[in-house]
């Protein structure tokens, strides 16, 4: 290929406040963005093409998913993929005596599985250019609360999944994670509507006194994309504001 040669990247769950951020942060960076998501194309979207895209169904329904990546294939105009940003998830609480079958197909399917077979599609065309994977997991792969088991447990699996890609697959392409603590996105704030003292009491509990903003976020998954970062690979990044090495006392 030349070196004129335009760079792709690939984000999913592209409509939701930190995926926003990813598909603007990309775009800007100069790469071709094909994002997805299952919601609508919002109307501010930065990317160069938007695929509405079920990823549960492209892990339940072969023919779905070999209909979805032709596309992406199509729009990749037979050149490499840079990038690929497995950004989309579903957050379905409850705790051990309540989380039905159904709800751990959902959570596995959208968190776990199609993040791996998304990374299988189109491995031949992130070796092409040596490109880079980037799982957005979650703090909760280490650290969690109640009512989070399989939302938790998906992304502890999605951490160990990138430690052990990275293994497998060696120098063809790197993978690596990141470990996000409570991202101030527009669903996060809605989720304290009226109750301003508990969502700075959210951000009081991270030592660095503040949540993190979605751009820091997208900011971090270019870096580790970008050229000269051929040594990380397999690292799972903690982007918690400190809060993974803190105990609360009840003084």
């Amino acid at each position: 290929m030349s070196e004129t040669a335009p760079r792709f990247a690939v984000i999913t769950g592209a409509a939701g406040g930190i995926g926003r951020a990813l598909v603007a942060e990309f775009h800007q960076a100069g790469y071709r963005v094909i994002a997805t998501d299952i919601a609508n194309q919002p109307a501010e979207l930065e990317c160069d093409h938007f695929i509405q895209a079920d990823l549960a169904r492209t892990v339940e329904d072969a023919a779905y998913a070999d209909q979805i990546f032709d596309e992406i294939r199509r729009l990749l105009q037979g050149g490499g993929l840079h990038a690929l940003i497995n950004n989309a998830a579903v957050q379905i609480l409850g705790g051990v005596d309540s989380l039905t079958r159904q709800a751990w197909r959902d959570t596995l399917n959208v968190n776990l599985l199609a993040p791996f077979l998304w990374v299988q599609a189109f491995l031949a065309e992130m070796e092409a250019v040596g490109g880079c994977v980037v799982n957005i997991s979650s703090i909760h792969a280490k650290l969690t609360k109640r009512d989070f088991v399989a939302y938790a447990t998906s992304k502890a699996a999605l951490s160990g999944m990138t430690r052990a890609m990275a293994v497998d697959l060696g120098p063809r392409i790197r993978v690596n994670a990141i470990e996000p603590a409570a991202v101030e996105t527009d669903m996060l704030v809605a989720g304290f509507g009226g109750r301003e003292d508990l969502f700075r009491r959210l951000a009081d509990c991270h030592p660095s006194g503040c949540l993190a903003q979605p751009r820091q976020v997208s900011r971090l998954a270019l870096t580790i994309v970008q050229d000269g970062m051929n040594f990380m690979h397999g690292a799972c990044v903690a982007f918690d504001g400190g809060i993974g090495g803190r105990l609360f006392e009840t003084s």
